[in-house]
């Protein structure tokens, strides 16, 4: 039932940015930057007024240097000694233990809401209960949002741990809660009570749903003994799950061949992998992948290809025992299957039929073109052997290779285009691209003590034309040993309305309890201390969101910023996106702000994003050569991507038939006698491919760890790329006439989808944002219709 988090405001101040442009600038350019400045005031900037923020020049040039330049961050960053504020300006947070004290004192506040909830009787106190399980939520949310990411990402062992334990306090109380008979009762009284609803706003029916449903998904409706299987059940789901993933591996793990045979693969890495003459291949490896790829040897690609598609017999078996226990889950639940239970959750598509009717569509949309790309790979393999009717599941990515090889341009493509892409131009062009389309802009924000995880962190502030200070933004983008390689967004506190009777509730605790922190003001308290904003009387604690990379390093020296490739730039792109609709969606209740909205919506923000990093006019704003100052020649864009989508109908095939795998398993086949995930993903590929399918003998399926995860969801991938071309070609005209950089554009995209965050009907939103009726009310027919728009990008 809950699912969320918010966040605060903190004492800051902004950093004088005449002497950092000044820094900043190469000698030629110093002069005209060293103007007379005012010394910086220590107010709040939650409650600064936008215009009193550096001009806009200043924040474009400063947001470049801090990123591209360390020193200038250094110095930008230098604090005098001091008290520390608290990990993200969360007062608790100043010291590891105070993961712990954190969450006892939400958890007094949240029994206290409990209490409030259970003891209501009247229409007045039915019609908060809404606003008071929501916050209920946010209260347990701020918590196990911020511990989550901090656990997975602070680079202390002793913080790691104390948010660790703060989370498992937390977490056990939520599931608690989640099984608690009594609000569901009284959430049931209310939403039954046409008195109390006819008040509600349509963001709090939507908010009402939600956990009504997040109650009957956690059976809390059936008698104690199926709860108590329920509880089971879902701990060994978890148990499972993780194993899978952890355990997966190959029936061979290893392959040796006389070095001989490996003509075609990069002789530095065949080297590497080489003893006494024979070379030794790790099944899942990269080198595996390269040498399917390269090697000329037929039978050798086809022993690699036989091993990197046959998992061992206890990887599927763990597989088919979690999609039996989820099946047992379900039927529990009183649903027919588990892709029935799980797409009733915040998910536009509802069912399994409506999401079979999508795939279908999709597949018979996209079918020409993966045709195509077969009959040009077996074009090209007669070229060696003229004679052949027919390419091998070992040939596919072989030949796609050598047809890629004619698209590159000379030399290596990420050195041509790197130069171009430096992270701080980036950065530059991505606060530019907002303002143009959003009026909100990225400024550089200087950090207190304590308040980042590491010094390499820059904290942004992001600032509204119209709202002043609307959102907290830390970057955490560059490599380091102990770091998740994986870019992540990670919402550390949602977007939430704090009204005046809770501030001052907060404020009344906070000169009792010994252990609440001490706070300046009641609006403070209720924030724990992180950043809020103020509009008249509404007080809203502003959406603060984490955005983890692993690119490269500027040089030490100071003399080359961090460059990225192309497919960085689109990846920084990707989970910018997700943060704008965090940064966008500032709803009243944090169930359903930013990108807490239904399931397979939300990667379309940040898919949509992908399109903006290809347009040439989105390029020129920002795009130049980082010693020459040259603009970046769009045809290297063209070029590159020609290469990387040359076969991407064939790819999206192959994504259609792992959602199709992903529906079969979780469908009620799963609780058949003779379940076998082997047969069935067989039978899709024979069915569905415009290739080769796998032979006989493989079993890829237990490679599959996306299973563990998305459980009936993983079809959103593909919707969510057809939606984002669909927005793309519609909204701003493909690019077209400086349409992707046009505010008209933007402010439809935003006003129409972006920010309701989850709190209205998405297939109204997009009925909206599109202006085509025949999605608004959903349904099996306007998912195919969406698959027949296909999901291939034209370059």
């Amino acid at each position: 039932m809950l699912k969320a988090a918010t966040r605060p405001r903190q004492w800051q101040r902004w950093v004088c940015s005449s002497c950092l442009l000044q820094r900043a600038a190469p000698a030629h350019q110093r002069r005209r930057f060293a103007t007379s400045h005012k010394s910086s005031s220590l107010g709040d900037p939650s409650i600064v007024p936008a215009s009193d923020a550096p001009p806009l020049r200043a924040d474009d040039f400063i947001l470049r240097s801090v990123f591209d330049y360390p020193h200038v961050w250094r110095d930008f960053s230098s604090l005098p000694g001091g008290f520390s504020v608290g990990l993200f300006r969360n007062s608790f947070l100043k010291e590891p233990k105070g993961f712990v004290t954190f969450a006892h004192v939400s958890l007094s506040k949240a029994r206290a809401i409990v209490a409030k909830v259970l003891a209501a009787s009247s229409v007045a106190e039915y019609r908060a209960i809404v606003r008071d399980l929501d916050r209920l939520s946010d209260i347990l949310c701020r918590v196990l949002d911020m511990a989550d990411f901090v656990r997975v990402t602070h680079p202390d062992r002793q913080t790691q741990y104390m948010a660790s334990k703060a989370w498992d306090m937390v977490y056990q109380y939520m599931n608690e809660l989640n099984t608690m008979t009594g609000l569901h009762d009284q959430l049931v009284v209310a939403m039954s009570n046409p008195d109390v609803t006819a008040v509600w706003s349509e963001e709090e029916k939507a908010v009402a749903d939600v956990l009504k449903l997040d109650f009957t998904k956690s059976a809390v409706n059936l008698p104690q003994k199926y709860r108590d299987r329920f509880v089971e059940l879902s701990s060994e789901i978890s148990t499972v799950a993780s194993a899978f993933v952890q355990d997966m591996a190959p029936d061979q793990h290893t392959l040796t061949f006389p070095s001989s045979e490996l003509r075609g693969m990069d002789p530095v890495q065949a080297r590497d992998l080489t003893q006494n003459g024979r070379v030794y291949l790790h099944t899942l490896s990269g080198q595996a992948a390269l040498a399917l790829r390269t090697v000329h040897d037929s039978d050798v690609r086809k022993r690699i290809y036989y091993a990197s598609r046959t998992a061992s017999r206890r990887s599927v078996e763990m597989l088919e025992y979690l999609m039996k226990l989820r099946a047992e889950l379900a039927n529990l639940s009183g649903f027919e299957s588990y892709g029935h239970l799980a797409l009733r959750d915040r998910m536009m598509a509802r069912s399994p039929e409506a999401v079979d009717q999508f795939l279908r569509a999709l597949a018979t949309s996209n079918k020409p073109r993966a045709v195509q790309e077969m009959e040009e790979l077996l074009l090209e393999k007669r070229k060696s052997y003229p004679n052949s009717n027919r390419l091998e599941p070992w040939d596919k990515d072989y030949y796609s290779d050598i047809l890629r090889r004619t698209l590159r341009l000379s030399g290596r493509q990420g050195d041509l285009l790197s130069p171009y892409f430096s992270l701080g131009v980036v950065m530059q062009g991505l606060s530019r691209l907002f303002t143009k389309l959003y009026g909100i802009r990225l400024v550089p924000k200087q950090p207190l003590l304590g308040e980042t995880w590491h010094p390499d962190v820059r904290r942004l502030d992001v600032m509204s034309d119209t709202d002043g200070h609307v959102a907290v933004l830390y970057c955490d983008l560059f490599y380091r040993p102990d770091k998740s390689p994986n870019p992540a967004h990670f919402t550390v506190r949602c977007s939430r309305e704090i009204s005046e009777a809770e501030m001052a509730e907060v404020w009344e605790q906070s000169r009792y309890d010994p252990e609440m922190a001490v706070f300046a003001n009641p609006e403070l308290a209720a924030n724990d201390g992180m950043a809020f904003s103020r509009h008249g009387k509404a007080i809203k604690q502003l959406p603060t969101i984490a955005l983890v990379c692993d690119f490269p390093q500027p040089s030490k020296k100071g003399d080359q910023p961090a460059l990225l490739s192309f497919f960085q730039l689109e990846t920084l792109f990707h989970e910018m996106g997700h943060a704008i609709h965090s940064v966008l969606a500032r709803t009243s209740f944090q169930t359903v702000s930013g990108t807490r909205c239904a399931t397979d919506l939300a990667e379309l923000p940040s898919t949509l994003m992908e399109y903006f990093a290809a347009d040439a006019a989105v390029l020129a704003e920002f795009a130049r050569h980082h010693e020459t100052n040259d603009p970046l020649p769009h045809r290297m864009v063209v070029q590159k991507l020609r290469q990387a989508r040359r076969f991407e109908a064939s790819d999206t095939e192959n994504q259609i038939i792992l959602a199709m795998l992903d529906q079969a398993l979780h469908s009620p086949l799963a609780r058949r006698p003779g379940f076998d995930s082997t047969e069935i993903f067989h039978g899709i590929q024979r069915k569905y491919s415009s290739g080769p399918p796998d032979p006989p003998g493989t079993r890829w399926q237990g490679f599959f760890g996306h299973l563990s995860g998305y459980g009936s969801t993983y079809y959103s991938y593909l919707f969510d790329r057809v939606l984002a071309q669909r927005v793309w070609d519609v909204v701003f005209a493909s690019g077209s006439g400086g349409g992707a950089l046009k505010r008209e554009n933007g402010e439809r995209l935003k006003e129409s989808l972006l920010r309701w965050g989850g709190g209205r009907d998405p297939w109204r939103c997009l009925a909206d944002v599109l202006g085509d009726e025949r999605l608004a009310g959903g349904g099996e027919e306007a998912m195919a219709l969406v698959g027949s728009w296909g999901s291939t990008k034209q370059v």
